[in-house]
């Protein structure tokens, strides 16, 4: 093995240093390469001061509504959009090259701040106005409203990427020159003035159920992860991670997916979630002997899973409570448990299985930091719990997330190490609101789309296109719908491909699973909402770990060294479950806990984990011994039988996951007898 070979002194002390954790400034460096959210001002002086103010203001604005009496949904999201808006031209430039200085704010930014300051002012200073006469756009509304659009989608390029902007822009386009477009993409076309009014005068566009979600649930979701950082939690993610997963075999790999899997509870961002804990985790996986891109991939895989891991998964799960009605945030966090579970299991088992494969071994009680100091602090953790706890308990949303705010920073009493001063709680506010930002333009660039496609008419359909360009087929329908979210996900945030694949991609498997008839009263069933919802979310998450546009991946292959694309492929290989798991509960509901018994819901899953077990063993190539071609396509089959949600396919499958492994047991010593022959 490439680990065992002998090296002179001088090469052993460059691959040591290699290994080094990322500094501060390195781990920045590539947040800003790959994370547009990262991607800001430096700022000095006058401008400083303003920003931070600005931010704490926008703190305390949140607070303010989220604890005291609530504006009108009008005045509330465009003070929102105000904040969110000036504050990006101010911190994010409008052209990120190297050389670009990045401590001063050009004339044309403030400008541009100023005109945001209008926008957002405006609903709250003509409430009365803009009210009385509702449907008619006066010519001061029209500049009002152009410039609300104008300056959403530069602040969303800027803070959150070309993706959404582009795909916001091609919309707006088509809700201009509908007429024009061939078969059912048609409609009759909309006017600049009826656009205008549609976008930043009604609840269906800019200021719309995306923005909404915003400036409620998300925010304050992202001020309790910003006191949960403060606290140094996520240093601790890492230290209990390798407390209890260090000596397993292969224990940096494991240690990157628990890691990872704690960190996505307060991370919105694949890519900051990377950089964050594989600053850490690659290193030591390079350490052992894994390789640079198959290191990187673990990362990828498993920070990208702190996407759907409940109970916060990015943000998206608040959204989708809006989306789909008539359900409740546990709801949506209840269904999403079990195949998290499956996620961060198949990425287990697969690392795992690269281990005894290659020979890697956990990591040495040198490395282990101390058990019981580790142990000591996991009251770290009580805010995570007290969250759930809270839901479980029928706390509404916002409310949890307050008392979690505040169970935050009385646990940090618990120890000198981790008390949060005035200082830290004023820093916590700023950071949070910093974090808002992106969100905010995102959710806003998002109701352009919402808006239209609910104008047009577009949704449906695109769903009777799909359902149609796949015969009825269910299965086809589901592919079509898995590539198109991938396509419409990559390079996108997690907020903002939910809205955008949940608008477009979702009605088609609706449509489909309500047998075709599905009209505007239609009253959709929660089994057959969720599914649809969350098959949609998995594949425009995954969309990070996915070549060509594998952003994830691409921050892993920076901190690894590693080739960007075979780290995404290797990414993709190991994330193999959520290319599966979302056909499972589609077909099978029982995965998500809706309407199924005990007994479904254990049996459904205990198969589910076999099946994973031997599709990682055939998509790795070893279970107990190194499998040969024709074995790993009979184990990778085994699986997908376990997999497919019928009783027939599980006898089968069971039967033969026997067989093979009692073939590998019985020839596990024969073939490590041929190796030691082969090697001596």
């Amino acid at each position: 093995m490439a680990n065992n070979k002998k090296r002179n002194p001088s090469q052993q002390e460059t691959d040591i240093s290699s290994h080094d954790t990322l500094t501060e400034e390195q781990q920045l460096e590539l947040l800003q390469k790959y994370d547009p959210e990262s991607n800001t001002r430096n700022l000095t002086g006058f401008f400083k001061i303003i920003v931070f103010a600005g931010l704490l203001a926008f703190s305390l604005f949140q607070l303010y509504t989220s604890i005291g009496t609530q504006f009108t949904a009008y005045i509330q999201r465009s003070v929102h959009l105000g904040f969110a808006l000036s504050l990006i031209f101010l911190l994010f430039p409008a052209v990120k090259k190297p050389g670009v200085k990045r401590n001063k704010v050009p004339f044309y930014d403030i400008l541009l701040a100023l005109l945001a300051v209008a926008v957002g002012l405006y609903w709250p200073l003509f409430y009365n106005d803009l009210v009385y006469r509702v449907g008619r756009v006066s010519e001061m509304d029209m500049f009002i409203g152009i410039v609300a659009i104008l300056l959403t989608l530069e602040a969303a390029r800027r803070a959150v990427g070309l993706p959404i902007t582009i795909i916001s822009v091609v919309f707006i386009i088509y809700a201009f020159f509908g007429r024009h477009f061939p078969g059912f993409l048609a409609h009759r076309g909309q006017d600049l003035e009826s656009l205008v009014q549609l976008l930043f005068f009604t609840t269906d566009g800019i200021l719309g159920t995306p923005i909404s979600v915003s400036a409620t649930f998300i925010f304050v979701f992202l001020l309790f992860g910003a006191f949960l950082v403060k606290t140094g939690v996520g240093n601790y993610f890492n230290d209990l991670a390798v407390v209890l997963a260090g000596r397993l075999t292969g224990g940096p790999a494991k240690v990157a997916i628990f890691s990872s899997a704690l960190q996505g509870t307060i991370s919105g961002s694949s890519v900051a979630n990377v950089v964050g804990s594989g600053s850490y985790t690659i290193p030591m996986m390079k350490k052992l002997g894994y390789r640079k891109e198959f290191a990187g991939g673990v990362e990828a895989a498993a920070s990208t899973g702190g996407q759907i891991m409940p109970p916060i998964m990015g943000a998206a799960a608040f959204l989708m409570v809006e989306f789909i009605g008539g359900v409740t945030y546990w709801e949506i966090a209840k269904a999403a448990a079990i195949p998290a579970l499956l996620y961060f299991t198949g990425i287990w088992i697969m690392t795992h299985f690269e281990a005894k494969r290659v020979g890697l071994q956990g990591m040495s009680p040198e490395e282990m930091p101390d058990r019981k100091a580790t142990l000591k602090k996991i009251y770290l953790l009580l805010p995570i719990v007290g969250i759930i706890v809270f839901l479980l308990l029928g706390v509404p949303t916002m409310k949890a997330a307050l008392y979690g705010i505040v169970l935050t920073i009385v646990v940090s009493f618990f120890d000198k190490a981790t008390r949060l001063g005035f200082k830290d709680i004023i820093e916590a506010l700023v950071d949070g609101a910093r974090t808002a930002l992106a969100v905010a333009a995102a959710t806003a660039c998002a109701g352009i789309i919402v808006g239209v496609v609910v104008k047009t008419g577009l949704g449906l359909s695109l769903a009777n296109g799909l359902v149609s360009a796949a015969g009825g087929n269910i299965l086809l329908t589901l592919i079509f719908t898995m590539l198109a979210a991938i396509v419409l996900g990559m390079g996108s945030p997690t907020t903002a491909n939910y809205v955008i694949t949940s608008t477009i991609a979702a009605p088609a498997i609706i449509l489909l699973l309500m047998g075709g008839e599905m009209g505007a009263d239609t009253t959709v069933p929660v089994v057959i909402a969720i599914s649809a919802h969350l098959f949609v979310f998995y594949f425009g998450i995954i969309a990070d770990i996915t070549p060509p546009v594998a952003l994830a991946a691409f921050a892993a292959s920076g901190i690894s060294g590693g080739d960007p694309i075979k780290t995404g492929v290797n990414s993709a290989k190991l994330a193999i479950a959520a290319f599966i798991i979302p056909y499972m509960f589609v077909f099978n509901p029982a995965l998500l806990m809706i309407d199924a018994s005990l007994l479904e819901i254990v049996w459904v899953t205990f198969t589910a984990i076999v099946g994973m077990i031997a599709i990682g063993a055939g998509m790795i190539g070893y279970w107990y011994r190194k499998c040969y071609w024709i074995e790993r396509i009979i184990i990778v089959a085994t699986g997908l039988l376990l997999i497919f949600p019928e009783t027939i396919t599980d006898v089968v499958g069971l039967g033969m996951f026997a067989l093979l492994l009692a073939i590998q047991l019985k020839t596990k010593d024969k073939n490590n007898k041929n190796k030691v022959a082969v090697a001596s």
